[in-house]
């Protein structure tokens, strides 16, 4: 009886104080998406009842079509393509507007000191994701013309690689590829950075359906995304260690690239009008359906019912 006893005592002391609610979630692999970092690392996901396992693809855009079909509960990636996603199936809605990209994607040349010496020449650029807004905002920018470059669609983990090689001439994509190239290859230049061209933004994504048969776990996941937010605000050298512990990065590069991401999780006009840019390019190439519906893809419930004061939206596009 003792021994049973204390076996019993044992369960207790070891078993957890709730029932963890198990979570698929998705997206890419650098520190602009930290608040899913930061939220396994400390344990917030934990503390909010959630059993979260991360999976991670070479970009956050890449990870988001995980959501159609309910492969995963939850991707973070850039504001295009959540655009796409839901063009292709309305139940993928933006949740909440987690990152500002401040500083963060840059083209990067080999032996070409200006645009002019690149002209027909090869440029990388992953479609579909924030980097091909911001290679649009270049080409204005500067007013260069397009046909004078050809644009090559490679994954982001692949540009230093396919730079070093000569298979393209130079890339425009987000960090941390632009200070690895920089750092590793010789005869690199930086020609731009996004910082007065365009700042793209990431999104958190879930689908509709998966939200409403699972409100209470949809509600804690968002609320804990809040929660790691204030720790990067609060903390930053706690929160870069952690990123650089879950990405297997440098510390250094993490303490480093994180300033160049602001870090919010709320709802303003802000977040609408890159979701204006990115309906914008896509209905100008002839790949929107029909008008994005903001009323049905802007989806505010669940940051309203964890930080209402977070939910900072005048009025909805088109009005």
């Amino acid at each position: 009886m003792k021994r049973f006893v204390a076996a019993c005592i044992a369960v207790l002391l070891t078993a957890p104080a709730f029932a963890q609610t198990k979570m698929t979630i998705a997206t890419g692999v650098d520190p602009a998406f930290s608040q899913f970092y930061v939220a396994k690392e400390a344990g917030i996901f934990a503390k909010n009842g959630l059993d979260v396992s991360i999976n991670t693809g070479p970009s956050g855009s890449a990870m988001v079509p995980f959501l159609i079909n309910d492969q995963v509960d939850a991707a973070y990636g850039s504001d295009l393509a959540g655009v796409i996603n839901h063009n292709i199936d309305p139940k993928i809605v933006a949740v909440a507007d987690g990152t500002v990209l401040i500083r963060w994607e840059s083209v990067i040349s080999r032996n070409a000191p200006d645009f002019a010496s690149l002209k027909g020449k090869k440029i990388g650029v992953p479609k579909g994701t924030g980097a091909e807004i911001f290679w649009n905002g270049v080409m204005k920018k500067f007013n260069l013309t397009p046909s004078d470059y050809t644009v090559v669609d490679i994954e982001a983990p692949e540009m230093v690689a396919a730079l070093e090689r000569g298979d393209i001439n130079a890339f425009a994509v987000w960090e941390p590829w632009p200070t690895r190239a920089l750092m590793s290859i010789s005869g690199t230049k930086a020609l731009a950075n996004n910082e007065d061209i365009v700042q793209n933004r990431n999104f958190v994504y879930m689908n509709r359906g998966w939200i409403e048969r699972n409100r209470d776990t949809a509600t804690r996941f968002v609320r804990a995304l809040c929660e790691a937010n204030d720790l990067i605000l609060s903390d930053r050298p706690a929160a870069a260690q952690m990123v650089a512990k879950f990405l297997n990065m440098p510390l250094t590069l993490a303490t480093e690239l994180m300033p160049k991401v602001g870090y919010d999780m709320y709802w303003h006009d802000e977040s609408l009008h890159a979701i204006k840019d990115s309906e914008d390019l896509l209905r100008a190439r002839g790949k929107m359906k029909a008008p994005l519906d903001y009323n049905d893809y802007v989806y505010t419930d669940l940051l309203k019912a964890v930080r209402p004061e977070a939910v900072r939206i005048t009025k909805l596009p088109p009005d």
